[in-house]
């Protein structure tokens, strides 16, 4: 396999490419290339092009461009649109992440609630991918929790680059803007890989999703909103109840409107049930009062959060256990938590 660190004439590398520079080895393994080279200005994979804009290697189609990367490549909108590519949600996502770039507080109670069935020695000097990574959070916080080999952080929205700013003092980290559905990866380029809250957005079945991932890595963590199958039957009757408003609000794009319907949902929903949930836990019946497991221990921030991001996104999956056990068809061994969040599990080879 051939490395090089300059381009075909031998020029010097820009600032664009130079952070890449001592990872091109962890690039040849990971694309399972031949001849992996760094241009003035993007990255060459067996010949094939990907741009690099500010330390973020571009894999996503030109069609599937935001407006930061299309501003900075210099390409037109596109006039089509590709299949199974939600660009809503893409924009969705690049606009949340804009508003939220900083860890949160309750980000801590939520990692230890997705990482209880993961043992974090296991992952010493591994190589683990987060795949929908928006602005890196759960990667920050496993990085600060054990020593990786290299992370991998995937997103194809513009919070890529919120997570690079993140990350700015590491140097161990691969930064893509790509397609879950379409990365050009190797079979194995990972030893574990997470997509924490991200393949229910997608424009795909992201049961069939979890099951397209399996060649890439030994073991899988995933969550997948829940159906609420392990709730009381007027949880679902609140769902249908809310799933309208959802559908509605998703193509609302004014982010003064979203900013005041989202602390509308906090005062009106979130509150109301919280106070309710907390006068009846004395009397241990809190638990059978919508939101209140969620969110009783959030901040009013962390509540806006939660609402922002659910009422203005237009692809909502959700699943229930029984339909998670299913992917026992296609893994060895598939371990559902018990706990928070539902439904989050992982899928061993």
């Amino acid at each position: 396999m051939e490395i090089m660190e300059r381009n075909n004439k031998g020029e010097a590398l820009s600032q664009h490419t130079q952070y890449y520079q001592n990872k091109l080895d962890v690039l040849v393994d990971v694309f399972g290339a031949k001849n992996v080279q760094l241009a003035d200005d993007s990255l060459l994979v067996d010949g094939k092009r990907y741009p690099i804009v500010d330390d973020v290697i571009i894999l996503i189609d030109p069609l599937q461009y935001p407006p930061i990367v299309r501003e900075r490549l210099q390409v037109r909108e596109p006039s089509e649109m590709m299949e199974a590519y939600a660009p809503d949600i893409q924009d969705h996502y690049s606009k949340f992440w804009d508003e939220w770039p900083g860890m949160q507080s309750h980000y801590e109670q939520e990692f230890n609630g997705y990482f209880d069935l993961i043992d974090l020695s296991t992952l010493r000097d591994k190589r683990v991918c987060d795949l929908g990574c928006g602005m890196g959070r759960w990667s920050y916080m496993l990085a600060e929790r054990v020593r990786l080999r290299e992370l991998v952080l995937v997103d194809f929205s513009e919070a890529i680059f919120t997570a690079r700013r993140l990350f700015h003092k590491h140097d161990n980290v691969l930064f893509i803007m790509g397609d879950i559905l379409r990365l050009p990866f190797r079979p194995d380029y990972a030893d574990f890989i997470m997509s924490l809250g991200v393949l229910h957005h997608l424009p795909d079945d992201c049961l069939k999703v979890v099951r397209s991932l399996k060649p890439y890595a030994q073991r899988l963590l995933v969550y997948l909103y829940y159906a609420l199958d392990n709730k009381p039957f007027y949880y679902r009757w609140l769902l249908r109840a809310y799933t309208p408003l959802r559908r509605l609000m998703c193509h609302i794009h004014s982010p003064h409107v979203r900013v005041a319907f989202s602390w509308f949902a906090v005062i009106g929903f979130y509150i109301p049930f919280i106070v309710i949930g907390s006068l009846l836990r004395p009397f241990g019946l809190s638990k059978y009062v919508p939101l209140y497991d969620e969110h009783h221990w959030a901040e009013l921030e962390g509540m806006r959060h939660s609402a922002y991001d659910r009422f203005f996104t237009r692809i909502e999956q959700r699943v229930t256990r029984r339909q998670i056990e299913s992917l026992r068809d296609s893994f060895s061994k598939v371990s559902v938590a018990d706990g928070q969040a539902y439904w989050h599990f992982v899928c061993e080879r």
